[in-house]
């Protein structure tokens, strides 16, 4: 077991990761372990998860990771992990919505949802909200967006592509939307000792674009190459954000290397709001938190 500065800060705390199965959310699920937290891994496959876990145990130490399976693109799938959850873990420290696909055509899913919206997005919002008791419960206690500074501004009138789709553009969209999610709810929580951020791990080598266009697929392993991290080396950055005191009174940033990134949309609350407001519809969810 690896030893952090911040270690002490994460001994016996109940942390949720999604996307845990690979990539940086097991690198994040295994040092979160290393730390002593509870780390409770989602998986949309069950067969891959308790993989997961297993490496997670045998390179942690920690006997206490546990495994619970979702698919995040369905909404009754994300209220089913939800109320799983609750039942076990009164109280959320830590939530890191990690999960994400990429596709390189538009697949609309049985609730008639595009699948990278869904998945990358909409199903982050809706665990989110409902775990905002449970996050309440353990303050002070923080909300990690995985995302990007995308600049793709969603289109509120055609949020998931129906009217023109293109696989590269929708991907950066449900990257933005995370970003207006995490300022809108930064300032909703502000005041309930809830933490929302938005983390930026850089170029990292995993296999998130395995789907994309072969011109896509070369340019980013030649860059990956020179440029790429590990997932491990990924997600000392998430972990730093989620454990330590340095980052204990920061809401509402998008934060790579250690540093608050200037987003296009942090200062832009109409868009936060609007964006708001079409998800609480989608997810049949009240604007209030």
């Amino acid at each position: 077991m690896t030893s952090s500065p911040d270690a002490d800060e994460m001994r016996g705390k109940v942390c949720l990761v999604t996307g845990a199965s690979s990539g940086i959310g097991r690198a994040t699920a295994t040092a979160l372990s290393e730390m002593g937290a509870v780390v409770v891994m989602v998986s949309r496959d069950e067969a891959r998860g308790r993989a997961a876990r297993a490496k997670v145990v045998s390179e942690s130490g920690n006997q206490s990771a546990e495994l619970m399976t979702a698919d995040l693109s369905s909404p009754a799938s994300v209220r089913g992990l939800a109320a799983s959850f609750a039942a076990r873990h009164p109280k959320l420290d830590l939530l890191v919505n990690d999960a994400a696909i990429f596709v390189n055509k538009r697949v609309v899913t049985p609730d008639h949802l595009e699948l990278m919206f869904a998945t990358n997005y909409l199903g982050a919002f809706l665990l989110t909200r409902l775990l905002v008791p449970n996050l309440e419960a353990a303050s002070p206690s923080r909300v990690i967006n995985v995302s990007a500074p995308s600049s793709m501004m969603p289109d509120l009138d055609d949020l998931q592509g129906e009217r023109a789709f293109a696989p590269i553009r929708a991907f950066g969209v449900s990257k933005a939307a995370e970003l207006l999610f995490t300022y809108a709810l930064a300032r909703r929580l502000q005041s309930k000792g809830v933490t929302v951020n938005a983390y930026h791990p850089g170029l990292v080598r995993t296999k998130l674009v395995r789907g994309a266009p072969v011109a896509v697929r070369a340019i980013t392993g030649v860059l990956n190459v020179f440029m790429g991290v590990s997932a491990r080396r990924a997600s000392q950055g998430l972990v730093h954000l989620a454990s330590s005191p340095e980052f204990e009174g920061t809401t509402g940033a998008l934060v790579h290397d250690g540093k608050a990134m200037k987003a296009r949309f942090a200062d832009d609350v109409e868009a936060q709001d609007g964006l708001w407001r079409a998800t609480c519809k989608l997810a049949d969810l009240p604007e209030e938190v």
